[in-house]
């Protein structure tokens, strides 16, 4: 769940999604949900020339499964906070974890 919260404060920013296929993708960040799948709205694709096709799309849904990286604006990420937050996760008992 942190990285699925953490996204979803990162609503409106300018992201990079680089899929597992090598095709790369920047936009405006609409929306995540719980399975890491993303909206993204004003796209462009990094490297028209190998992806003519990919042109005249202007938003898209991608798949949680079949991304490799998310390129991140830098000012955007707070790495204290998420240090922070991934201590406190795991610190927390599993749910349904046995005792």
């Amino acid at each position: 769940m942190l990285f699925y919260s953490f996204f979803k404060t990162l609503v409106g920013q300018p992201v990079t999604v680089e899929l597992k296929n090598d095709l790369a993708i920047t936009g405006v960040l609409v929306s995540v949900d719980q399975f890491l799948n993303i909206k993204l709205d004003n796209i462009k694709v990094v490297d028209e020339e190998r992806y003519p096709h990919m042109l005249a799309v202007k938003n898209c849904f991608i798949r949680g499964s079949v991304v490799r990286y998310v390129q991140l604006p830098a000012p955007s990420v707070d790495t204290a906070l998420l240090q922070d937050a991934a201590r406190r996760e795991r610190q927390q008992p599993a749910a349904g974890a046995r005792k």
